[in-house]
């Protein structure tokens, strides 16, 4: 009889231990799903030193989420390096001064700018200044969407620009 009891009442813990954990696993990636940061991944290296990169974005509406993932494209290419995708792209950053961005506010500030002069360090996947691939299955957390782009950086017209402009030296 004891041991019966036992065999029961280990089973219902069991059964309710493990109802628990399902539940709350997947009420965890429902609630975070759309709040996920997605890192830049590399997709290749072009025979100009240029890497292709899905690059994610989150803003209020399409547009603004696409401008935003190719800014961070550009913004890992310069200050992070790209570690995530296939092994070829450069994982070192453009700049490796640690507080370069903080210590040239102003000129990133501006380099960024909607309009500004990263956009003439990108490229569409097929070439061109105009087309970007735009990723398929977009996310949604709360009034914030998330878009994925396939760009192009010019890496080594982007290292040249830095030159040019004084942030590094050669």
């Amino acid at each position: 009889m004891k041991k019966r009891l036992t065999i029961i009442i280990s089973t219902v813990f069991s059964l309710a231990l493990v109802s628990t954990i399902m539940n709350s696993c997947g009420s965890t990636q429902m609630k975070g799903a759309g709040n996920y940061t997605y890192e830049t991944e590399c997709m290749g290296v072009e025979g100009d030193g240029s890497q292709t990169l899905k690059a994610w974005g989150s803003g209020r509406n399409r547009e603004d989420a696409i401008e935003q993932a190719k800014k961070n494209g550009v913004r890992d290419v310069l200050f992070k390096g790209i570690k995530n995708g296939k092994q070829e792209c450069n994982v070192k950053p453009v700049l490796f001064d640690v507080n370069i961005r903080e210590k040239k506010e102003v000129y990133f500030n501006a380099f960024f700018a909607d309009q500004g002069p990263y956009k003439e360090f990108i490229t569409g996947e097929d070439g061109s200044d105009i087309h970007f691939s735009v990723v398929a299955g977009r996310k949604k957390a709360g009034d914030q969407v998330t878009y994925g782009v396939i760009i192009r950086v010019q890496r080594a017209k982007l290292q040249d620009r830095m030159i040019q402009d004084q942030i590094m030296s050669k």
